[in-house]
């Protein structure tokens, strides 16, 4: 019997969350792992020399180490390919692909600045009413958008529940947190109360639960200068454009803030 693949992440990263649900759903054994020292510029030296980046998740399969979880359903998909969680129709498979890549862009910029306002306090007063504005209003175009890629069906892509259903799932979870999921009775909300009682995405979902409550000690760990949020590609972009460069000059200053590793 083959050693169980190892999945080195956070549990309340919806990236980390798609690619459980998408184990799950393969039926494949699999052990997680949690990076020490992962935010503080002090990776566990394991963690460190598996991860360029210093990021999670990484998934290791009998010593194929694989970063970015894109490429990791991909390979799950080629090398464990029953059942199949991508549409075998070329158009399908290409809508999947693309509200995976709105999910993982335009969408987790949005929740990941919200926790830098309320779990993280980046932001207070009129600023931090301003910001969640904003998020309120972007993710509502968001689930419009999304409401109109599902329709009438039951999973996004049919024939069944798969690539974009887990795509979508662990990030409007967390847009809930902050009060601000699908409007209720529209076919999105619907959908979102169907995968959620899926056994795959339940547990999932109670693993990030459990997870919650460790937000206070990462905000005590911002304030003390011994965590630094990333700042990366879409999430900089989100909080430039909604009035946030003040709170990435101080989170700067501060050293509160960092950028992706360089590759070496």
């Amino acid at each position: 019997m083959s050693a169980p693949l190892v999945l080195w992440e956070h549990p309340l990263s919806p990236f980390a969350q798609k690619v459980k649900i998408a184990l799950r759903e393969k039926g494949l054994a699999f052990e997680t792992r949690f990076p020490t020292g992962i935010g503080s510029g002090g990776l566990g030296e394991a963690f460190a020399a598996i991860s360029p980046f210093g990021e999670a998740p990484v998934l290791e399969d009998q010593g194929l180490v694989l970063f970015d979880s894109t490429i990791m359903l991909e390979y799950l998909e080629e090398a464990y390919p029953k059942p199949d969680l991508l549409p075998d129709n070329a158009r399908l498979a290409a809508k999947a692909r693309m509200i995976e890549e709105v999910m993982d862009t335009r969408y987790e910029a949005i929740t990941w600045g919200l926790a830098e306002v309320t779990a993280f306090g980046r932001a207070e007063g009129a600023q931090a009413e301003a910001i969640m504005a904003a998020a309120r209003s972007q993710l509502a175009g968001l689930h419009a958008w999304l409401d109109r890629q599902l329709g009438e069906a039951d999973v996004f892509c049919r024939p069944h529940f798969g690539w974009a259903d887990l795509a979508v799932a662990p990030f409007i979870a967390g847009a809930m947190r902050f009060g601000m999921g699908p409007v209720e009775g529209s076919r999105l909300s619907a959908w979102f109360e169907r995968v959620s009682a899926r056994e795959t995405v339940r547990i999932t979902f109670e693993e990030a639960e459990a997870a919650s409550g460790g937000l206070a000690l990462a905000k005590a760990a911002i304030a003390s200068g011994r965590f630094k949020r990333q700042y990366r590609d879409h999430r900089l972009e989100w909080m430039m454009r909604v009035g946030g460069l003040d709170i990435v000059k101080a989170g700067l200053e501060a050293g509160t803030i960092r950028f992706g590793a360089e590759l070496s």
